[in-house]
């Protein structure tokens, strides 16, 4: 609701409410006095007189341009609440000797001045313009880049084939073709033959099964595979000839296997599983084979066939050296930190992959190239300049290809030695590790650094998108759109896009999650691994949609289920008729169900141990929803234990604790929100009454223009936020920062309402937002070189 001066609420306001109403209207825009004799207008006295009080009270302890003061208040004063909240606060609680002495217009003014001069994100951006800065990889941008020069020689996987792995089932304990009885693809491999085998024709204590595809790693980190199987098997991984866990002679009774390695999100690995049931004399157990694995942040559960492809895929490499973390104090991975630490971990790296490039890659570019001449080593040569001048994201010119390559085989007569020379030689070389450093390089090759890097966060390796720069394709804006357009369906995007969402849920930061089991019976790890994989599933189908409608996200009156979920949440969790696989589509439920926002994974995941938590849930829809800024709190927050009080509901016991004023200047903020899920409980189920009493779920939420918004339940927060504009900025924003890793304000201070404006015209559409976030980066971070007069 906003101000109205002929409004009830308006005629009972303070003094101090009047003059702010005042000072927002006089301040919208500030106009500078165009000559020294021009009258001042009214709003440039307003900022005058707020100046001067703040210089003589303020800025003692807050510092003469709110920078913040060691020895008093070390804290900048920057943020974004509205000149009334400022002047409510100032009001309240400021000088702190003596708050009498600043309140009613004094405080307005001051507030009004702090605002404009260094407070406001506008005032910030004013001050201290951002740049685009020179930045490192970061470890996710070294990890695709090594992977995408690997993939140079072989390609890359598409991830559109058909769901589960291909399967070839014999009649006896080897392949040979004549004894060849089904072939077929299979969603999953989870499977227990039994005594009977597993088909016509097969006996089921004498069979060969092969199993082939790839696996697709939704996300970077360390995954663990695991096998259950009483059989003979052997397990490929990353490569046809790559031996991963090798069970060919079973022997004793272990039935488990286990193996970790760090996967690239995005990429491909092709998989090769046998399972051999040989026949014995003495008894012998049921054959049984089940691929299972556990994902970063994850449970133990069989690989879902959203995961397996049935096609053929080329060998794919994932660097196993340990990286350390980037700089995530700006909400986003930064590549600045320079130390140790990353010196070290990029030395390793270099020659990890100069071993992969000895070991597999050098041999298969000799079979590839065995008729090709090779005088003077030219084979090795051309096989060293294929690998550079990708990582150089360009052409080599010969003074480069003679210090990185030339010196290097010359200096050594062993093929191997030399490999390893220029790798680690190109791979620790500023030219490969700060992809900015390319203003020699024509627009269109920048260009397609730039879309390479803020998409795929690594460098440019198909052909297609190489050939389109080095013929000087990419030079103007609807040329880069293009491009982009045909690169955004690539499951390294889907990757990238996948890891935005769970920053912007919060997700990475949730950790297990954990109930009373008293209080929640059933409520297991295995439901929480159903939800992940839930969720996840419905973030993929809401992105790439025909649609990719943002909206969806929050207002979508269905989830995706399975048969646990459903048995535990109820009918609104069934799935519908017809429906098969593991993850179905559940029934609508446009009154208990609002998309990401009462997702069971996200409500448990704000909560409690026994309880739910409104300030937890408010706190991620100010921030994360809406993109608000909230101050750290004055002291350790420990929550009231029900048990002190057992006839109050959650919201009475938060009502009760942050009703203090030194807590209401943010739990004003915060309650508001977190309350309008409280329908909701400590698992996610919907409820009507808590503690015998019915359950009060209105809320208040006053926005960045000042508007005060009423809801009284989840769904009316839904409808909010999906037309709100501070919603709407903060997703931009978010999704900027994740695929740019730069300020979106370096781009043009009016930047960031120009794309949130454009998002809007796009029906809200997330992969045109991905685009046109790929041809910003493109376009106006690109240096002119002689190449392109």
């Amino acid at each position: 609701m906003k101000h109205d001066p002929c409004s009830p609420r308006w005629k009972n306001a303070t003094s101090t409410s009047r003059w702010v109403f005042f000072a927002c209207i006089l301040t919208t825009v500030v106009r500078i006095s165009v000559a020294a004799e021009t009258p001042k207008s009214e709003d440039e006295l307003i900022l005058d007189r707020g100046a001067v009080i703040y210089s003589e009270s303020c800025a003692s302890c807050h510092g003469d341009k709110g920078q913040g003061v060691e020895d008093a208040y070390p804290n900048s004063l920057v943020g974004d609440s509205t000149i009334g909240e400022l002047a409510d606060l100032i009001s309240d609680t400021m000088p702190e000797e003596d708050p009498e002495s600043c309140v009613s217009e004094d405080a307005a003014a001051v507030a009004a001045y702090v605002h404009h001069a260094f407070y406001s994100e506008a005032a910030q951006i004013r001050n201290r313009p951002p740049r685009v800065s020179l930045a490192r990889l970061t470890a996710e941008q070294l990890r695709q880049s090594i992977s995408d020069l690997y993939a140079r020689l072989e390609g890359v996987s598409s991830g559109d084939q058909e769901r589960g792995l291909s399967a070839i089932y014999f009649k006896g304990a080897g392949w040979k073709n004549e004894n060849k009885k089904i072939e077929r693809k299979d969603p999953v491999v989870d499977f227990d033959f039994g005594m009977d085998g597993p088909g016509e024709g097969i006996e089921g204590n004498d069979f060969y099964v092969h199993w082939s595809g790839g696996i697709l790693a939704p996300l970077s980190g360390r995954y663990e595979f695991v096998i259950h199987s009483s059989s003979a098997f052997k397990f490929n991984f990353g490569n046809d000839s790559r031996e991963f866990i090798n069970n060919n002679v079973q022997s004793g009774d272990q039935t488990e296997f286990r193996k970790a390695v760090y996967l690239t999100g995005g990429r491909i690995y092709p998989v090769k599983l046998e399972l051999i049931q040989r026949k014995r004399k003495n008894d012998q157990p049921p054959a049984s084979m089940r691929l299972a694995w556990v994902p970063p942040h994850g449970t133990e559960h069989a690989i879902p066939s959203d995961n397996l492809l049935s096609g053929w895929n080329p060998p794919a490499f994932a660097l196993q050296t340990k990286l350390p973390a980037d700089d995530r104090s700006y909400g986003y991975e930064r590549g600045t930190a320079i130390n140790r630490d990353w010196d070290e971990s990029t030395t390793a790296a270099a020659l990890e992959f100069a071993e992969i490039a000895i070991d597999e890659m050098w041999p298969r570019y000799q079979r590839k190239h065995k008729n090709d001449a090779n005088e003077n080593r030219e084979k090795l040569r051309a096989f060293l300049v294929d690998i550079v001048q990708v990582a150089f994201r360009g052409e080599l010119d010969d003074s480069t290809r003679a210090i990185y390559i030339d010196e290097q085989v010359d200096a050594t007569p062993d093929d191997s030695e030399a490999i390893k020379r220029v790798l680690l030689l190109s791979l620790k070389s500023p030219r490969f590790l700060y992809p900015q450093l390319d203003g020699d390089r024509s627009l269109s090759i920048q260009a397609s650094n730039r879309l390479a890097l803020t998409l795929f966060d690594s460098l440019p390796s198909d052909k297609w998108l190489i050939d389109r720069a080095r013929g000087g394709n990419l030079k103007t804006e609807e040329q880069i759109r293009q491009a982009a357009t045909q690169m955004i369906s690539d499951p390294r995007v889907r990757s990238k896009t996948r890891a935005m969402l769970h920053e912007w849920l919060n997700l990475s930061h949730m950790g297990d999650i954990t109930k009373d089991a008293e209080t929640f019976p059933g409520f297991e790890p295995a439901i929480v691994n159903d939800l992940r994989l839930s969720l996840d599933k419905f973030l993929d189908e809401v992105v790439w949609s025909d649609s990719s409608d943002f909206r969806q996200l929050i207002q979508a009156d269905w989830a995706i289920t399975t048969d646990r979920l459903a048995e535990f949440y109820g009918d609104s969790w069934k799935s519908l008729d017809g429906e098969t696989g593991s993850l179905k589509h559940s029934v609508s439920d446009p009154l208990h169900r609002h998309g990401v926002l009462t997702h069971p994974l996200l409500m448990s995941g704000f909560s409690y141990y026994q309880t739910t938590s409104p300030i937890h849930r408010g706190v991620f829809l100010i921030r994360n929803m809406l993109g608000r800024t909230l101050r750290p709190p004055n002291a350790a927050f420990s929550p009231l234990s029900p048990d002190l009080h057992p006839d109050l509901t959650t919201r009475e016991r938060v009502e009760l604790q942050t009703s203090p004023e030194s807590c209401q200047v943010c739990h004003t903020k915060i309650n508001g929100l977190g309350f309008a899920l409280e329908n909701f409980d400590a698992v996610g189920r919907f409820r009507d009454m808590e503690r015998n009493k019915a359950i009060d779920a209105s809320g208040v939420y006053l926005s960045r223009l000042g508007e005060e918004i009423s809801f009284q339940n989840a769904a009316e927060l839904a409808d909010y936020l999906v037309k709100s504009d501070d919603c709407h900025r903060a997703f931009v924003d978010r999704a900027f920062k994740h695929f740019v890793k730069q300020p979106i304000a370096a781009y043009g201070a009016d930047r960031l309402d120009q794309l949130t404006q454009k998002f809007k015209e796009s029906g809200y559409n997330i992969r045109s937002l991905l685009v046109e976030i790929a041809v910003i980066a493109a376009t106006e971070d690109r240096t002119h070189s002689s190449e392109d007069t």
